[in-house]
C-alpha cells in the first residue's frame, strides 16, 4: 500500500511575477507515490477537508493568496495577462507541488516600487533607538584569541540593556565574565560589533515579515568595547538587574562578573528594500526611543 513519503520544503527564493505582482515565497511539496490511489481514497472521503494547510493562510483578511504551476496558466485576457483556470482538488494532487504567494504592496505593472516607505520606515534613527531599547539580547561579535581561529571573526550571545525602560539612553550595557572567550578577545582587542533584530519583538511575527525580509529591522552597532567607570556602576546595576534580567543578581559570584558598555562609532541600520542607512550619532541619541507602531 503506497504511503505518503516524507513532507519536504523547498525555498524557492524571490521570484517576481511582473504582470501580477506576486512574489512567490516558497513551494510546499508531498512526494507521492501512488497518485492513482491516492484521487480514489479522496473521491471516497469528499466530505473530509483537502487542503492540508491550515485554512487561516487563505481567509479574506490574509496576504497569503494560493498559486499554481505556470502550467495552468492557459488563457489571456483582452490586455494579454495570463488568466488562471483553476484546477480542481483532484487536478492539484497530479502536481509536483503547491506554491503560495503574497501580492507585493506598491508595485507597478514593471515590478518597481511606486508607494513609499509607511512613516515607521522613514524614521530610521527612532527604529534603531527602538530596537535597543525593546532588545534583550544581541550577536556579539569580536576578533578571536582562541589559538586555532586566532584573529578570526567570532561571534556570541549576550543579554544587553541600555537603561531603565523609563530612562534609555542606546548606549547598551553588559554583565560579563572573563571566563567567556568572547572577553577574552576584548580585552586583546576592544573593538566589537553588537547585533540587533526586530525579529525578536512581536513586529515581524505578527506582520507575517521573515527575520531576513528588509522589513524586519536589523542593527549594528559597532564600537569599542569598554568596562563601565566606578560611578556608572549604579545606573549599570539597575540597567541589567532591575529592569531587564533580575535573575542576574543571583548567578555565581566567583565568576568575577563586571559591567561592559560599548562607546558606539557607527549606527548600521537596514529596515526597508534597497539599501542601508548609517545613521549619523546625534541623530542617534537624540531619537525618540518610544516604539512606532
Amino acid at each position: 500500500m503506497a504511503v505518503l513519503s516524507l513532507l519536504s520544503f523547498a525555498l524557492l527564493g524571490w521570484v517576481v511575477h511582473c504582470s501580477s505582482g506576486y512574489v512567490i515565497v516558497n513551494s510546499v511539496s508531498w512526494a507521492v507515490t501512488n497518485q492513482e490511489e491516492t484521487v480514489s481514497n479522496l473521491e471516497e472521503e469528499e466530505e473530509e477537508e483537502v487542503d492540508v494547510l491550515p485554512n487561516r493562510l487563505f481567509e479574506g483578511s490574509s496576504i497569503w493568496k494560493a498559486s499554481y504551476p505556470a502550467a495552468v496558466y492557459q488563457e489571456e485576457d483582452e490586455d494579454g495577462r495570463a488568466v488562471a483556470e483553476l484546477p480542481s482538488p483532484k487536478e492539484v494532487l497530479s502536481f509536483p507541488s503547491r506554491m503560495f504567494s503574497y501580492r507585493r504592496e506598491g508595485l507597478n505593472a514593471k515590478g518597481s516600487e511606486q508607494i513609499p516607505p509607511e512613516p515607521r520606515y522613514q524614521e530610521k534613527a527612532r527604529i534603531a533607538r527602538c530596537i535597543v531599547r525593546s532588545t534583550g539580547w544581541g550577536f556579539l561579535a569580536t576578533l578571536s584569541t582562541l589559538d586555532k581561529i586566532k584573529g578570526m571573526p567570532f561571534g556570541n550571545i549576550f543579554s544587553i540593556s541600555d537603561g531603565l525602560l523609563d530612562n534609555s539612553t542606546g548606549i547598551p550595557f553588559f554583565y560579563v565574565t572573563p571566563m567567556d572567550s568572547t572577553v577574552a578577545d576584548l580585552m586583546n582587542n576592544p573593538s566589537a560589533s553588537l547585533t540587533l533584530s526586530e525579529a525578536e519583538t512581536d513586529y515581524c511575527r505578527q506582520n507575517l515579515i521573515d527575520p531576513e525580509d528588509p522589513r524586519c529591522a536589523r542593527l549594528t552597532l559597532t564600537g569599542q568595547m569598554v568596562t563601565v567607570p566606578t560611578d556608572e556602576i549604579e545606573f549599570a546595576k539597575q540597567a541589567m538587574f532591575s529592569s531587564r534580567h533580575p535573575v542576574m543578581k543571583k548567578w555565581p559570584p566567583d565568576h568575577n562578573w563586571f559591567f561592559m558598555k560599548m562607546n558606539i562609532q557607527q549606527v548600521w541600520l537596514q529596515n526597508w528594500f534597497g539599501g542601508v542607512a548609517v545613521i549619523p550619532l546625534e541623530d542617534y541619541f537624540k531619537a525618540n526611543p518610544i516604539n512606532i507602531e
